[in-house]
């Protein structure tokens, strides 16, 4: 979507106003569907971080996620540019990968179709 969506921009902006991560919401991006929950830029970051500061190999690029909070507060005149998803599937015929969720950051230029809610996949 070359021009994005102004009233998906108003939801990831209102995820962030709110600091709410509750919303859920499935998007097709790149050819991917893609369901989950939104979190603000600052949770998703956070727990990234989080992740990578527990791996061995990873802990290194934990400092890249992590950033003083004014930096990752959108700014008043700005509206989002991305969506960040957590615990969130790639929708993949009856599987959703990864089983057990992950974290993905979209830009939201690069959706081309969305819903609220999310999708639930059976095995089946």
């Amino acid at each position: 979507m070359s021009n994005p969506d102004d009233l998906l921009v108003d939801v990831a902006a209102t995820v962030e106003s709110e600091h709410c991560n509750q919303m859920s919401l499935t998007v097709v991006a790149g050819g991917a569907v893609i369901t989950g929950r939104l979190a603000p830029e600052a949770v998703w970051r956070e727990r990234v971080a989080e992740v990578l500061m527990d791996s061995d190999r990873l802990g290194p690029f934990a400092g890249i996620f992590m950033a003083a909070d004014t930096d990752l507060r959108p700014k008043q005149d700005q509206p989002p540019t991305h969506l960040h998803f957590h615990v969130a599937r790639i929708l993949q015929g009856s599987v959703g990968i990864p089983e057990t969720g992950g974290m993905y950051r979209i830009a939201i230029k690069d959706v081309s179709a969305w819903t609220i809610g999310d999708f639930s996949y059976s095995d089946r």
